[in-house]
């Protein structure tokens, strides 16, 4: 079975890697690539793929949203992700939002091709790494704690910034800044703007303003 695959990475080194590392094995055919995830989804909706290898931060629509997004228009595609970043909160998001594996880039060629032979058939595969993160995080559940992102987003929401400019303060869309604002809704028992800032103050995970 010949497995066709999408490579979604803002970076064109990265790309040309993939791709001439991946035409090497016979049952592997890349038949379309995209530096950002709104390009990703039209690309993978074109070619309907086996496979999507994406990496998580790129410009625009970031990985969990991006994974999101594909699962609804694409549900035959496996995502696959291949990052540097293997923190909890990259992690689990993505993890959560469909992605069936997650590979850091560091992982040996052999490794992403059994991987992606993997997903084609809908095993998870998860890199030693982040293995250990997922372990630990169900061994030991962590209280609902705002991530770097969510907290930077919160900070420009509390200096009065509308979703529109927090975007494009963040280089990120204004879909994923509302997807930020509605974790941290739940996370901090809340329902608006206002209540989320006033709350994350009582709590001290915003610096009082001057």
């Amino acid at each position: 079975m010949t497995i066709r695959l999408v490579i979604v990475d803002d970076h064109p080194v990265v790309r040309d890697g993939l791709r001439g590392m991946l035409v090497e094995q016979p049952d592997l055919d890349v038949v379309g690539e995209a530096d950002n995830g709104e390009r990703g989804l039209a690309v993978a909706t074109r070619e309907r793929p086996d496979v999507v290898l994406t990496d998580l931060r790129m410009p625009g629509l970031e990985g969990p949203e991006f994974i999101r997004l594909l699962a609804q228009r694409v549900p035959s595609a496996r995502v696959l992700v291949l990052t540097t970043y293997d923190g909890d909160d990259d992690v689990l998001p993505a993890l959560t939002a469909g992605a069936i594996g997650y590979l850091l880039k560091d992982s040996p060629r052999e490794e992403v091709f059994r991987a992606i032979r993997a997903a084609a058939v809908g095993e998870t595969v998860l890199s030693p790494a982040v293995a250990a993160h997922v372990l630990n995080r169900v061994r030991t559940p962590a209280p609902a704690e705002l991530s770097d992102r969510e907290r930077t987003v919160l900070e420009l929401v509390a200096r009065g910034s509308t979703n529109k400019e927090a975007a494009a303060a963040l280089f990120i869309s204004e879909t994923t800044v509302k997807t930020h604002l509605a974790h941290i809704y739940t996370k901090l028992g809340v329902s608006d703007r206002a209540a989320a800032v006033a709350a994350a103050f009582n709590r001290g995970l915003l610096p009082r303003q001057r």
